[in-house]
């Protein structure tokens, strides 16, 4: 049994970090299965309930602001690859992780770099995590319209760091990353 994982929103100011486990059969074609960046979001949104009808075991691991802001961005993205192997229906042999070792493991572990580009089960873990984390920033814009949440997801943008200094730091901001200390203002 092998396990492919990977997360989303690594990099963005606002919103939660996204890891995902998932176990595929053996021998399982998923057309256009590839890295979920370089694939449309429609072409993610059509994939996804595709991976879940086929998967033996799939988990979806949400990490908080809070604990982003708590750990650090790596250490909560390790802790979000440990959960996400511990949360599959069946413990897998062997997990596929894309990028660096995962310190402590739950299982053995083989370390891919573009892992989603070389791995079935990698790139099905990136889009769940991916689409999972765009819909969570959907629902972040209906609650904050004025952010733009729903184009730039979060990330560093223009627009985005405009609004930042015009409107303030929300809830959702990474306090802890430097581009939304400076705009806290001793009230983060």
């Amino acid at each position: 049994m092998i396990a492919g994982v990977d997360e989303a929103g690594r990099g963005p100011l606002a919103g939660p970090l996204v890891v995902a486990a998932v176990i595929l059969p053996k021998y399982i074609e998923i057309n256009v299965l590839n890295d979920s960046q370089k694939l449309t979001e429609k072409k993610r949104e059509e994939l996804m309930p595709e991976i879940i009808n086929a998967a033996l075991s799939y988990s979806i691991i949400t990490v908080d602001v809070e604990t982003i802001d708590r750990l650090n961005i790596l250490q909560a993205t390790y802790f979000g690859m440990r959960e996400s192997i511990k949360s599959l229906e069946m413990l897998p042999d062997i997990a596929l992780i894309d990028g660096l070792p995962l310190p402590d493991p739950p299982v053995k572990q083989l370390n891919l770099i573009k892992g989603d580009s070389r791995s079935a089960s990698i790139a099905a873990a990136s889009i769940l995590a991916k689409v999972t984390r765009d819909h969570l920033m959907l629902e972040l814009d209906e609650d904050y319209p004025e952010y733009g949440f729903k184009k730039h997801k979060g990330y560093p943008t223009a627009f985005h760091m405009e609004k930042l200094a015009e409107l303030g730091v929300l809830s959702c901001h990474r306090k802890s990353y430097a581009p939304v200390a400076k705009y806290c203002n001793g009230k983060g």
